[in-house]
């Protein structure tokens, strides 16, 4: 059975290559993009397939207004990706503020108005799925990536809480967590300006491995997409989280095990912070 999806970021990446394999097999797709000329040749290709809405998600009124408008003409969508977004590279103390403001007002504020604008369409129609794009960068993080980092961190734990609010109207989310593919995103960071201070720190080091071209990217995008469809479209429940790609699946597990190992070492400092129970029995 056909379905319909509305997809933010549509001109390039993850969110062209969905919209194209959703198109090729005969779905529908609403798109959204800074500029509704975006992906020309696609749109010519399934002119009465594809919708462009320009919306940038630095606007919550103009992310609202898409949305509306998308499921107003298309009636039902089945599936929402959520996956504008763009990286920012230096260290914290070398960005000035408006480039703090531009990555949280896109990846995490967007990505929040995005869902929060489709969860009363898809509570009427009876529930639908929710993929939010974030990154291996939602679990673990890298040394020049910490304002990136904070936009995935923070939507990771807004998703986990909005899923269980929803999750009695039929409404699933996913947290997709790709590690680093071959999209050209890359090539798109946004950069801070250096401070000679961080030359030789993780955060400079990195950003010269990068330049050089000494990390090797092996996340295929064709690869990772298939997957995102083959989620969207299983019968059974969603996971919370999709991991994408053999590093970020080993960088996740290790970050995680290293958590539990460290918690775990705290839990009598955990405990001591606590009322004893004499003492709470004594204040009830």
């Amino acid at each position: 059975m056909n379905k319909t999806w509305l997809i933010t970021g549509i001109s390039s990446g993850l969110g062209r290559l969905l919209a194209e394999k959703a198109l090729a097999r005969g779905d529908r797709v609403v798109g959204t993009s800074r500029s509704a000329d975006a992906v020309r040749e696609l749109r010519a290709v399934y002119p009465r397939r594809l919708t462009i809405l320009a919306a940038d998600l630095r606007d919550e009124n103009a992310v609202r207004a898409a949305v509306d408008r998308a499921f107003a003409a298309e009636g039902r969508i089945d599936i929402v990706v959520s996956n504008a977004g763009y990286g920012l590279l230096g260290a914290a103390e070398e960005a000035d503020d408006a480039q703090v403001r531009a990555i949280v007002d896109t990846n995490l504020i967007g990505a929040i108005a995005l869902i929060r604008a489709s969860l009363p369409h898809l509570r009427r129609q009876g529930g639908g799925r929710i993929l939010q794009v974030s990154s291996e960068g939602g679990q673990i993080a890298y040394p020049g990536f910490s304002l990136y980092h904070a936009t995935k961190w923070g939507i990771e734990g807004f998703v986990e809480a909005v899923a269980q609010e929803v999750a009695s109207f039929g409404i699933e989310i996913t947290l997709v967590e790709p590690g680093p593919a071959r999209t050209g995103f890359g090539d798109n960071f946004a950069r801070t300006t250096p401070l000679g201070a961080y030359a030789d720190t993780p955060a400079g080091q990195l950003r010269d491995a990068l330049a050089a071209g000494a990390w090797t990217i092996k996340g295929d995008p064709d690869r990772m997409t298939d997957a995102m469809i083959a989620l969207a479209d299983q019968g059974s429940s969603l996971p919370k989280r999709l991991v994408l790609g053999a590093d970020a699946y080993a960088n996740v597990r290790s970050a995680l095990a290293a958590r539990i190992e460290e918690l775990d070492r705290q839990k009598s400092i955990a405990a001591s912070a606590d009322f004893t129970p004499e003492e709470l029995a004594r204040r009830a």
